[in-house]
């Protein structure tokens, strides 16, 4: 193949440059705001060069780089190649801007830097495991990043922003989030599967999740708090209280407790946020009291013909002693109307119950799961109606209190996510919901949620919706 080998200053500044073939800088290489190059091979930067790119870099093949101390400059490098591209060198690439899409991947076997934002478009990151990494520096960020685009290995985090690392493990997206640092520090992250030395805790911790944890080793500086989350639909969640749940930090002999207030639904998603850390390591979910086995795997309910009828599923029934069915007016006080005695199977059960009550606007239920020794759990709260919606899109009831009620009028079934932003644009509330395609969803505000106006999303791969909503106290 035909090499390009670039000896002498290139300035780029209103122009397009295409290099078909592989080429190669030994010289000085500048592109200027509004300049384009699209190298459709291989591109070596060798130890004389000195490249920096202020405009839009865009590299379909392998990126070899020995230019040492490079500048990030102001540009933006496209990784956009159609099979598998590679980082090699002896030295890191910097690149002010980053966008990544290439469906077949990329692979890191030497560090990247990243110092202004990072779009993920399209493809999973690896590191190789020397390990290499995909380093975001002071200030920068990402966007994008979701089960199909995100880093299977190593990420580096320097500086003092609030950051979440974009790690996965190829088929999930699973991020972890560290905030408030209290100095300037550099912080590896890793996502893994299973847990480790989960039979090593200390009290107050009986258990710890043991399907996954991440890795966060701080290189240096100060103290942060962690924000850990989960999400049942994609890594099983455990049956535990809600109140039970901590950050659980190893710290080189056992799991011990990092404290946090979790929030959130363990048959769904939540997170929760660690006490300020001054050392990370191995961090997952731990758990005050050993989870009850039951599973409610989903809770469903539909008015027909002036009744309402409950529908839930639940599987590995141990010690249940019976299923309670609860109803509210207004998502706050409920009033158990109903029991269904439990059948204790390890197999999936399906349970029914119908309520002939009259409905004035919108009833809410949840189902109360009570074991024999006393101890309980919730399912999520559905709503009915009998008024006439659009069919078009979601009905949001407005204004909201303590919960917004959302009911699915779109015609598709499945998972949705949802985010909640206050009037300043500040994210306050986000997760995801499994709705029917003429069901329902129920959101508990957080309870420092203030007065006024919010706007909604709801978004799946079909559908996307946005609503003002008025929160009243």
């Amino acid at each position: 193949m035909k090499t390009i080998i670039t000896y002498i200053i290139a300035i780029l500044s209103c122009s397009c440059v295409y290099a078909q073939s592989a080429f190669t800088n030994m010289g000085n290489f500048q592109l200027h705001a509004g300049a384009s190059v699209s190298g459709f091979g291989d591109f070596t930067n060798t130890s004389t060069a000195g490249l920096i790119n202020n405009g839009s870099l865009y590299i379909m093949g392998n990126i070899s780089n020995d230019q040492a101390s490079m500048s990030a400059a102001s540009g933006t490098l496209y990784l956009n190649g159609n099979s598998l591209q590679s980082l090699n060198g002896s030295q890191p690439f910097k690149t002010y801007n980053l966008q990544t899409n290439n469906n077949s991947g990329i692979m890191l076997n030497a560090n990247l830097s990243v110092a202004g934002l990072h779009t993920f478009t399209a493809g999973l990151i690896s590191t190789s495991v020397t390990p290499y990494h995909l380093v975001y520096e002071s200030g920068s960020s990402h966007t994008g990043s979701n089960d199909s685009r995100h880093v299977t290995g190593w990420v580096k985090k320097m500086g003092n922003t609030n950051f979440t690392f974009p790690v996965g493990d190829l088929t999930y997206h699973r991020p972890i989030a560290i905030s408030n640092l209290s100095a300037v520090s550099e912080i590896n992250g890793h996502y893994f599967t299973p847990s480790q030395h989960t039979t090593s805790l200390a009290p107050p911790l009986v258990m710890v999740k043991a399907s996954e944890y991440w890795e966060l080793d701080k290189i240096s500086g100060g103290t942060a708090q962690i924000t850990v989350n989960w999400d049942h639909s994609k890594v099983h969640m455990d049956n535990v209280l809600l109140s039970d749940i901590r950050v659980a930090q190893y710290t080189g002999s056992n799991w011990t407790d990092a404290g946090g207030t979790a929030s959130g639904n363990t048959t769904a998603t939540g997170t929760i946020t660690s006490s300020a850390l001054s050392s990370f390591g191995a961090i997952t979910l731990g758990y005050h009291s050993i989870p009850l086995p039951l599973k409610i795997i989903s809770f469903t309910a539909e008015r027909r013909s002036g009744s309402s009828f409950l529908h839930w599923i639940s599987e590995n029934e141990e010690n249940v002693d019976r299923f309670d069915v609860q109803r509210s007016d207004d998502a706050r006080t409920y009033k158990t109307i109903g029991m269904v005695a439990a059948r204790n199977s390890p197999f999936t059960q399906h349970y029914d119950f119908e309520d002939p009550s009259a409905l004035q606007g919108i009833t809410y239920y949840r189902v109360k799961a009570v074991d024999l020794d006393g101890k309980f759990m919730y399912t999520k709260i559905v709503a009915v109606t009998e008024t006439q919606v659009s069919p078009v899109s979601f009905y949001v009831l407005n204004p909201v209190r303590s919960v917004i009620t959302i009911f699915n009028k779109t015609g598709w079934d499945g998972l949705f996510e949802y985010r909640l932003f206050n009037a300043g644009g500040r994210l306050v509330l986000k997760g995801n919901t499994i709705m029917g395609a003429n069901g329902s969803a129920v959101l508990p505000l957080p309870s420092q949620s203030a007065a006024g106006v919010y706007m909604l999303e709801i978004s799946n791969s079909r559908t996307h919706f946005t609503q003002k909503i008025l929160v009243e106290k």
